[in-house]
């Protein structure tokens, strides 16, 4: 059975013609007959009652009609559904987010809604290992994080922007005008820091690894955000990249005097794997957005 002979058969009925029918397809009379005559045979049963002058449906076509025009109405709204996908009118881009990296979305979120406001995004946050795992999965579309310090043969990351780990003070704070800080300053000064896991804090656990720094730890928490408010209402001392308070009021990210303080701004697909026109357009949106220094590149 064909969409193109479940149309010639609703036209037909619609009409109780056949030369009526072919004339609106736009196809002789004759191709029009054998198409209805091989979906008879194909369901073994006889559609219409003929003779010399009317066609009328039988007892199974009219039974049969309304199964026909619901088919041939989803089909036609599949390809309208395609074509609006195409025109990024509908859609739907699954974005994961590391936490250290979430608090950078907000305006290129509310640009691309404004932008597409058809098209969906679900997003949801969840440290690098599990991220990388749901790429894999292709639970998500594309991981944000700051570049792994792993890597995957499944999985290919690029570069957004160049980024550091930096110590993150109120403008209050004793600290808030020097110029850069060494890693043994930091022992002076109550600290919250990121939770283990998140990539600031595994990039923080790296610079300090052989080391006998003695921190004076006083919170360790997994939400960036309730961290970043802790840190502008007291003088605790935080680490975390400096994109991630690019848009802060109140708070001063200042360089780690270390050469290993790379946090690169990244996105991460799976290799190989078709990407979306959504995702695509993402993408362009996230790679192109100045107020966090954004390089745009090439992502088609």
């Amino acid at each position: 059975m064909e969409l193109r002979q479940l149309k010639y058969f609703a036209k037909v009925a619609e009409l109780n013609n056949f030369s009526g029918a072919a004339r609106a397809l736009n196809i002789t009379q004759s191709t029009l007959s054998q198409q209805i005559k091989q979906l008879e045979g194909e369901l073994g049963v006889e559609l219409f009652l003929r003779d010399s002058h009317h066609v009328n449906l039988t007892d199974v076509g009219e039974a049969f009609l309304p199964s026909a025009l619901r088919t041939i109405s989803e089909a036609n709204s599949c390809i309208d559904r395609i074509r609006d996908v195409q025109s990024l009118g509908t859609g739907e881009v699954k974005i994961g987010c590391t936490y250290t990296f979430a608090p950078l979305l907000t305006e290129v979120v509310l640009l691309f809604m404004k932008q597409y406001p058809g098209v969906k995004l679900d997003i949801v946050c969840q440290p690098m290992e599990e991220l990388m795992q749901m790429l894999e999965r292709q639970q998500i579309d594309v991981a944000l994080s700051y570049k792994p310090a792993w890597g995957s043969m499944n999985i290919e990351s690029h570069i957004l922007f160049d980024n550091r780990l930096a110590v993150v003070v109120s403008k209050t704070h004793p600290l808030a005008e020097c110029k850069y800080i060494r890693l043994s300053e930091l022992e002076k000064h109550p600290m919250a820091l990121p939770a283990t896991g998140l990539q600031a804090r595994n990039t923080f656990d790296r610079l300090c690894e052989g080391t006998d720094y003695r921190f004076q730890v006083q919170l360790e928490i997994n939400d960036v955000n309730v961290l970043l408010s802790l840190v502008k209402g007291s003088k605790l001392v935080t680490v975390l990249s400096q994109a991630t308070v690019a848009r802060q009021q109140g708070l001063i990210a200042i360089p780690l005097d270390h050469k290993d303080c790379q946090m690169e701004g990244a996105f991460s697909v799976c290799r190989d794997a078709y990407m979306k026109r959504s995702t695509k357009e993402f993408l362009r949106v996230l790679s192109e957005n100045r107020s966090l220094g954004m390089a745009m590149m090439e992502i088609y």
